[in-house]
């Protein structure tokens, strides 16, 4: 036992009152506070509340029922990420482990918050190592490194050696020197620059977002505008003013401006973003941020952590090759596998030695006998019994077991002594020429598979006596033995991996696999789930990687496999491909991806990811399920996609509200309609039938430039309606013989409102083509309900609706029908000279 005393009681005060102690933030998500700021600080929340407390101030209340948008908008915001963070949080609470450190010369339990630094600490098989540490004395120590490194295989520690917070202990234990705590450690300074949040860039709403930004520039003065000239028509400011004209004046203007808003694009767009991410959450996929629901659709790079996503981590026996004296088969099999049993159970085996119990074990392999799936009984030993046992040491790289054992046929007993570890180490210390041997390890190396040895050498102990067999002080591999099979293990592959890459393919997404592991080992394991089809993946070291985006861009047009790669490297990786104008998705579960994760446009995290690369992630798999991600791809094209569509319907309204402000002012006309009127329609001739258009089936993988297309329908539409609404408003009074057309107000917004309501319908009709289907019935049931609410007393009292009568519904149907005419003439024109760009 060391005879190192630890720190003093003294000494850890001392370092505690120093803040030395390993304490840490580690957030696994946004706050609750952030998630509500971001959602209500918005540009589109300011512009209408603007607009709604001018309403409330000089205006009907009615009026200003627009501004509940607002209110929704921001609920289904909140709601959906709120909910997403709280069942992260609850994925990522842990018990708080207990760890062991040797103080004034005695062994304490201590938490994880109370190691201090220079702390002499223990790490022990199956702990976390819970702060970084120089390694004073060790006991067969191994660590499994890849939540940092990514690099799956064992790395073993000598005195002097660094381990770092984060790494698990494997096998045996180790007494180390704590050399930083807190946010001083690997792990703390690795994810520091991940931990600053940033917001999922989002193609459709920077293009709500330009749009708002021009609707800026434009409704200051366009207000003013359309207050000034509402108050001309009142009499001017002084009449307006005295006689209270000016509240009514305000109202219209903002009618007007609210009209410039797609107030309805962006709650469609929050709320089929919410109805995404709760359909996602059912099938155990976390939707962090609203907006990356949008991202699934553009992603057309997938970069691929190995461990984790193609394998779940953990090793499987692949195959038993017995070798020798040509016995294979029968009784040389049996004894193998039996002795292959033995040498594995020990009282804790490390994963190789869990992995080949777990292996044998699917061939009926017990430890009462080989008697299972065709081994027949007369091939087995009756029975076996344990001498003596040497357990596995990373230092020594082997095991051995030495077995006694009664051969049925003949009754005599056989001792022998079994070796069980790496090739190159056992093969070293045998008389034996290796080299057909090594060779045929190298080969089966090349495929990705962990090989090691089972050796035997029979031992001249008389039966009677092999019960006094014991082990030697300084266990060595007796030179006589003979290699007698190869064990050839491998990373257990996940069975939906091939399937899952294959849809991919077949989307026409590229995906990659960046790996910390050797290279060619990566690349034999993504060609076992034919990550290119049917041909063998190419392979690249990181460290031969150029040290700029553009060069490594070049790099990877003809890589399918990176590995060896640097966390930084991972990072680099994602931003080349940016280079190339790709929509980077990056999967990954340990801090070694926090990174990268937050430099792709969308990161996806295992449900048993660090903290850290959680709580960067848009995305987290709770059941770390690689398969789910088709679903999450195929849920945000169908949202995306649909949205395009719809989104037409909205801007048709911006357009036609420009048009119309502007024609209002310039030629000293009264507003044709008021705010409450523009609700009514958009409900059903823009927001519900989108919501509900936006809810169908739909895999077209998105392609930016959304705002470049919607304009394209949108423009024509908007332009043919105001234009229409401005020459009903100026030819209507002449033809009706109005004098005063403020005495006709009435009448005359009524056949606006008509007008807007037939083309809402018309252009409802062109956007959800094809009509033979439910589409069809869905527009003529919206246009009947339209119709229909104007014969309701409350709903026509509610937003001032009237039924036109006599020569009016003659002139409103006379408009309604030219309005129709001008937007299909538009229409025409513009497919013409200007067709259409498809989204690919």
């Amino acid at each position: 036992m060391s005879d190192i005393s630890g720190l003093t009681r003294a000494e850890v005060e001392a370092r505690v009152a120093r803040g030395q102690a390993n304490r840490v933030s580690s957030k696994t998500s946004r706050s609750i506070g952030e998630i509500i700021r971001a959602n209500i600080f918005t540009l589109f929340n300011g512009i209408i509340f603007a607009a709604m407390l001018l309403v409330l101030i000089t205006g009907d209340w009615k009026d200003a029922v627009f501004g509940v948008v607002i209110i929704i908008n921001t609920a289904i915001g909140v709601a959906t990420e709120v909910k997403s963070k709280l069942a992260l949080d609850k994925l990522s609470i842990l018990i708080a482990a207990q760890h062991t450190v040797r103080r004034d010369g005695a062994d304490v339990q201590v938490s994880h918050d109370e190691i201090v630094l220079d702390d002499v600490l223990w790490v022990k098989s199956g702990e976390q190592v819970p702060a970084d540490g120089i390694v004073l004395e060790d006991y067969g120590v191994e660590l499994d490194e890849s939540m940092l490194t990514g690099e799956s295989r064992t790395v073993t520690k000598k005195p002097g050696d660094t381990v770092y917070s984060g790494a698990t202990v494997v096998s045996g234990s180790a007494l180390v020197r704590v050399s930083a705590v807190g946010e001083d450690s690997y792990a703390a300074k690795l994810t520091a620059e991940a931990k600053v949040f940033t917001k999922t860039r989002s193609d459709i709403n920077e293009g709500i977002n330009k749009i708002l930004r021009f609707m800026i520039v434009i409704v200051v003065p366009l207000c003013a505008l359309l207050i000034w000239s509402q108050m001309r028509l009142a009499g001017g400011f002084s009449v307006a003013l005295a006689s209270g004209a000016w509240r009514q004046a305000v109202v219209q203007a903002v009618a007007g401006i609210v009209g410039l808003i797609p107030e309805g694009l962006v709650l469609l767009t929050s709320l089929n973003f919410a109805l995404a991410a709760l359909r996602l959450s059912r099938k155990n996929t976390l939707v962090q941020e609203l907006d990356a629901v949008e991202t699934l659709a553009r992603v057309d790079a997938l970069n691929l952590d190995k461990t984790g996503t193609l394998t779940d981590g953990g090793i499987a026996l692949d195959d038993v090759v017995v070798l020798g004296d040509g016995r294979a088969g029968g009784r040389a099999d049996a004894e193998v596998k039996r002795a292959l049993w033995h040498v594995t159970n020990e009282e804790t085996p490390n994963p190789t030695a869990t992995a080949v119990q777990e292996g044998l074990a699917q061939e009926g392999l017990a430890r009462e006998g080989l008697a299972r799936e065709g081994v027949s009984a007369s091939t087995t030993f009756a029975g076996v019994q344990v001498l003596t046992r040497v357990p596995f040491s990373s230092a020594r790289k082997w095991s051995s077991v030495v077995l006694r054992a009664e051969q049925s046929d003949s009754g005599e007993a056989r001792v022998t002594r079994w070796y069980f570890g790496a090739p190159e180490i056992v093969t070293s210390a045998l008389d034996e020429d290796s080299t057909r041997v090594l060779e045929l390890v190298q080969e089966r190396a090349a495929t990705g598979a962990r090989v090691l040895v089972l050796a035997s050498v029979d031992m001249s102990v008389d039966v009677t006596d092999a019960g006094s067999v014991s082990e030697e002080e300084t266990p060595h591999i007796d030179p006589r033995a003979r290699v007698r099979a190869l064990i050839v293990c491998s990373e257990s592959v996940r069975e939906d991996a091939e399937k899952t890459l294959a849809w991919f393919r077949e989307q026409g997404v590229r995906a990659r696999v960046i790996s910390g592991d050797n290279p060619r080992t990566v690349a034999a394991i993504a060609h076992k789930v034919k990550l290119t089809g049917d041909s063998a993946p190419r392979f690249l070291d990181a460290r031969e990687l150029p040290d700029t985006p553009e060069e490594v861009a070049k790099v990877l047009e003809n890589v399918d496999v990176v590995g060896r790669v640097l966390p930084n490297q991972k990072k680099l990786i994602v931003q080349a491909l940016h280079t190339q104008g790709h929509t980077v998705a990056m999967t990954g579960d340990g801090v070694n991806d926090a990174l990268a994760l937050k430099e792709a446009d969308l990161g996806i995290a295992m449900g048993n990811a660090a903290p850290a690369t959680k709580a960067v992630a848009q995305v987290v798999l709770v059941d770390s399920l690689f398969s789910h991600l088709p679903d999450v791809v195929a849920r945000g094209r169908q949202v995306m996609a649909n949205m395009e569509r719809v989104a037409s319907l909205f801007l048709v309204k911006t357009t036609y509200s420009v048009v119309i402000s502007l024609g209002v002012v310039l030629l000293g006309l009264n507003f044709p309609y008021l705010p409450r009127h523009m609700t009514y329609i958009g409900w059903f001739t823009i927001g519900t039938p989108a919501f509900l258009l936006a809810l169908a089936p739909n895999t077209r993988r998105y392609i930016p430039g959304f705002l470049r297309r919607v304009i394209h329908v949108a423009v024509p539409a908007g332009l043919a309606t105001g234009l229409s609404v401005l020459a009903s408003t100026l030819a209507v009074p002449a033809l009706m013989g109005w004098g005063d057309v403020s005495a006709h107000l009435t009448e005359l917004r009524t056949i606006n409102v008509t007008v807007l309501f037939v083309l809402g319908i018309v252009m409802l009709a062109s956007i959800a083509r094809p009509l033979r289907s439910w589409r069809g019935w869905l527009v003529a049931f919206f246009a009947c309900a339209g119709v229909a609410g104007a014969f309701i007393p409350f709903v026509a009292q509610f937003f001032q609706l009237h039924i036109p009568s006599g020569s009016s519904a003659w002139v409103t149907l006379g408009v309604s029908v030219v309005s129709v005419l001008v937007w299909l003439v538009i229409r025409m024109v513009v497919d013409r000279f200007w067709p259409q760009e498809e989204a690919r």
